[in-house]
């Protein structure tokens, strides 16, 4: 009898270990979906304000964004004298960097503002290299044309910045 008792109570004790693993394992899986929905619930709450971190970001690339949107006036004149290098050098020199800021500052604007205003920086990245393009062709009515969205890119895409950089920045 001692001996078939000794058996038992270590197959006993194997399916006790069993039992706590597989009870451990049930309560972490539990646990981990616990995190996860509470992450996302968290996401779907999006912020209603930026950040001042952000913010100073956003500010700071938009100096950029708004230097490069002041060289239009240099820009058209290229245009208007068909002057394909300069106006290629132009795109390629002082604009080249504004595809960057705008990256910049969709990923630090509200989760509700990104989709437009992705839009709009692809939007105006396509007419500036539409103008590229036609310079590189010397196509002097496909210039103007690029050159008209390019302006129109440039307006819309200020209109999504926020307002208190759009203020911050009048004041420099």
């Amino acid at each position: 009898m001692a001996l078939r008792s000794q058996p038992i109570s270590a197959v006993g004790a194997l399916l006790r270990r069993a039992l706590r693993f597989a009870l451990m394992l049930v309560l972490s899986v539990a646990l981990g979906s616990s995190l996860l929905a509470s992450e996302a619930a968290a996401a779907k709450k999006a912020p209603s304000t930026i950040s001042p971190a952000d913010m100073a970001t956003i500010t700071r690339q938009a100096e950029g964004f708004l230097a490069a949107r002041d060289r239009l006036p240099d820009l058209a004149a290229l245009v208007n004298d068909k002057d394909w290098t300069f106006t290629r050098n132009l795109i390629h020199g002082p604009m080249q960097e504004v595809s960057r800021e705008m990256l910049y500052i969709n990923q630090r604007l509200l989760p509700a503002d990104r989709p437009e205003a992705t839009k709009r920086a692809n939007n105006l990245k396509a007419a500036l290299a539409d103008l590229d393009e036609a310079a590189r062709l010397q196509d002097g009515e496909a210039l103007r044309k690029a050159y008209i969205k390019v302006a129109s890119g440039f307006g819309l895409y200020a209109q999504v910045l926020p307002e208190q950089v759009k203020q911050d920045l009048k004041q420099i």
